[in-house]
């Protein structure tokens, strides 16, 4: 299963790599594009349920680290939530 990161910016300018198990992300994100925050979240969480569920239904469990990396994304994102002008950036697609 071919897996791959993204690079996001997040609304402060912090920039993040994060991890996908599957290559499902580029059917949610494109590169170059920014999300409002809320959105940038839900994109997320439909990726990489997909993404996890892919590796449970070829490996009989979920994955952990695209688990996680949901988690990770939806706590950093809370504090940009309330702004109504925040986006989140993909940067580029690493594979």
């Amino acid at each position: 299963m071919p897996e791959m990161r993204f690079v996001i910016t997040w609304p402060n300018g912090e920039e993040e790599t994060c991890y996908s198990p599957s290559l499902i992300i580029r059917d949610f994100f494109a590169e170059g594009e920014t999300y409002p925050v809320a959105d940038f979240v839900e994109r997320s969480r439909q990726a990489l349920t997909i993404a996890s569920d892919r590796v449970a239904a070829k490996y009989g469990f979920s994955c952990s680290a695209a688990n996680n990396q949901l988690a990770r994304i939806e706590a950093a994102a809370t504090p940009f939530l309330d702004q109504a002008d925040a986006r989140v950036c993909c940067k580029t697609f690493i594979l």
